[in-house]
C-alpha cells in the first residue's frame, strides 16, 4: 500500500496539545489531542511542562517516522504566543516557561514605562496596550532587572513557537508573527525592534529573524522542519488564501477577537485603551485587532442562567431564534456605531440584570445575546470602521449561534455576514505556510467553508 504524503502540525494551546496530520489537499487525516498538567515555577505560579511537551512531541515524531500509512514530508507549528524559552550557551533550557498571568511587579512596570517614553506612548509605537506580562518582551526586561547574573548566562531567548521547532530541528531562530503579537518588543512604526529592546540589551538575546513562509532547518532524519507561527496569525492564513475581497475575522471562543487584515491606519489612544493592538501576518503586514472576553462572560452567564432557571448549562444550545424576543430586545445599533467609545465597559452588563424580571430561560437567553452582540459591535466597529471591508466573517462557537448571528447581521447591514467553517484554521494556517517545501499540488480553494446569514 502506498504511503500517503502528509504534513504534520504540532498545535500547542494552552490547555490542549494537538498533533494533526494534513494530506497534500489539506484535509484532516488524524488528530491527537492530550492535556498536560501544569507544573509551577520557583515562585509556585502555574506554568507549562516543558519536559512532558517536548517528549511527547518526539516521540510522536519519530512514530510518524516509522508509520505504515503516512509518509512525513514536513512538520511545523502553531502556538500560544506572549511567552519565552531561554536556553544557555549549551542550548539547553535554562527556566521555566513564565505564564503569561503571572503578575507583574508595579513599581517595575513603573519605572520601565518612565525610563522608555510612557505607557500611552509605547503603547502606540509597538501596537499594543499595556498588559503587564502578556506584553512577553517585559518578561525578559524583568528577568534583566530582577536577576542579571541570570541573564548573562542566557544565551537565546526563544519565542514558545520557535522553541518547538527548535526542539526538532536544532535551529534557532524568531518568527515576525510571534514579535508582532503584542510583545511591545516590535515598533510598528518603524518596522523594527524597538529602540529600547536594543539598549536595554535584550536584542542581542534573540535568535534572526527568518521569514514564516521558509524553512527553519532539517531535523536530523531529513525532514523539512517550519519556524512556527503564533496561533492568532496562523488562523488567518486559510482566509487570506481564500478570499481577495477585503474581509474582517471575527474569531469566537474565550476571546472574541475581530481582526481586519485591511486596516493598516495607526492604533489611535482610544483604540488603546479599548483592548485594540496589532498583530502581524506571516507576511509582515499589520492586522489591526480588537478583543473582547465574550465568550467567557457567556460561560459564566450560562452556568448563573441554569441554576436560576433550573436548567443544565447546556441548555442554551436548544434555545431556537425568536423573532418577537429578538425584536423586544434589539439592540440600537446605529448609536453603538455613531457612539464616541471613550468609556466602552469591559463586559455587556449582563450580569447586572436582575432575572427575576424575565418570564422564562429563553428570553434571559435571548437579552443575555442582545446584550453580549451589543458590546461586540462597539468593539468590532473600533477596527471596522473607515476600512474597505465587504464581508464579516464569524468563526468559533457563536458562529453556531443564530440569535448572535441574526443581530450582528443586522448591525452590519453594509457587510456580508457568514458564519464561516475552518478544519483547524491555525494548524491548518501553519500547514498553509510551508507549501512550497512539502506539497506540489496547488492550493485547493473550498478551504473555508461560509453560511451567509440573512
Amino acid at each position: 500500500m502506498e504511503k500517503i504524503p502528509v504534513i504534520a502540525v504540532f498545535d500547542i494551546g494552552k490547555t490542549n496539545k494537538k498533533l494533526l496530520l494534513f494530506s497534500e489537499t489539506y484535509d484532516v487525516m488524524q488528530e491527537t489531542s492530550l492535556h498536560f498538567d501544569e507544573i509551577s515555577d520557583e515562585d509556585g505560579f502555574p506554568c507549562e511542562d516543558l519536559r512532558a511537551l517536548t517528549g511527547w512531541m518526539i516521540q510522536n515524531y519519530l512514530e510518524l517516522l516509522k508509520s505504515d500509512r503516512y509518509l512525513l514530508k514536513a512538520v511545523n507549528f502553531s502556538a500560544y504566543g506572549a511567552s519565552f524559552v531561554y536556553l544557555d550557551k549549551e542550548g539547553q533550557v535554562m527556566l521555566p516557561l513564565y505564564n503569561y498571568l503571572k503578575p507583574y511587579p508595579h513599581s517595575l512596570l513603573e519605572a520601565f514605562y518612565k525610563k522608555w517614553g510612557g505607557e500611552d506612548t509605547l503603547a502606540r509605537q509597538t501596537a499594543s496596550p499595556a498588559l503587564g506580562s502578556l506584553n512577553s518582551g517585559l518578561q525578559v526586561y524583568r528577568l534583566k532587572a530582577e536577576n542579571p547574573a541570570l541573564f548573562e548566562k542566557i544565551k537565546t531567548a526563544l519565542h514558545f513557537p520557535q522553541y518547538l521547532s527548535y526542539t526538532l530541528c536544532g535551529v534557532t531562530c524568531t518568527d515576525i508573527t510571534s514579535i508582532g503579537c503584542h510583545t511591545q518588543l516590535w515598533n510598528f512604526e518603524t518596522g523594527r525592534y524597538h529602540k529600547w529592546v536594543g539598549e536595554e540589551g535584550l536584542e542581542s538575546k534573540f535568535a534572526a529573524l527568518t521569514p514564516a513562509d521558509e524553512l527553519a532547518g532539517f531535523s536530523r532524519e531529513g525532514i523539512p522542519v517550519g519556524p512556527g507561527l503564533h496561533d492568532s496569525s496562523a488562523a488567518l492564513i486559510p482566509y487570506l488564501a481564500s478570499f481577495t475581497v477585503p474581509f474582517v475575522l471575527l474569531s469566537t471562543g474565550t476571546w472574541c477577537i475581530t481582526l481586519n487584515p485591511f486596516n493598516d491606519q495607526p492604533l489611535t489612544e482610544t483604540e488603546l485603551k479599548n483592548d485594540c493592538l496589532c498583530y502581524l501576518t506571516y507576511k509582515g503586514r499589520p492586522v489591526k485587532a480588537s478583543r473582547l472576553f465574550a465568550g467567557n462572560e457567556h460561560e459564566q452567564q450560562v452556568k448563573r442562567l441554569a441554576d436560576h432557571f433550573g436548567k443544565e448549562i447546556q441548555a442554551y444550545k436548544k434555545v431556537k431564534a425568536v423573532r418577537r424576543l429578538m425584536d423586544k430586545f434589539r439592540p440600537p445599533f446605529d448609536q453603538l456605531k455613531t457612539a464616541k467609545p471613550d468609556n466602552l465597559r469591559p463586559d455587556s452588563g449582563f450580569s447586572s440584570r436582575n432575572l427575576a424580571d424575565f418570564s422564562g430561560y429563553e428570553e434571559a437567553y435571548h437579552r443575555l445575546i442582545a446584550d453580549l452582540v451589543a458590546r461586540q459591535v462597539e468593539s468590532s466597529w473600533l477596527v471596522i470602521k473607515e476600512s474597505p471591508v465587504k464581508q464579516l466573517f464569524v468563526d468559533g462557537g457563536f458562529s453556531r449561534n443564530r440569535i448572535y448571528m441574526e443581530y450582528l447581521a443586522e448591525a452590519f447591514p453594509e457587510l456580508e455576514v457568514s458564519g464561516a467553517e475552518v478544519a483547524q484554521a491555525s494548524s491548518l494556517g501553519a500547514a498553509m505556510a510551508l507549501h512550497q517545501h512539502w506539497n506540489n499540488q496547488p492550493l485547493p480553494g473550498n478551504l473555508v467553508r461560509l453560511q451567509k446569514i440573512g
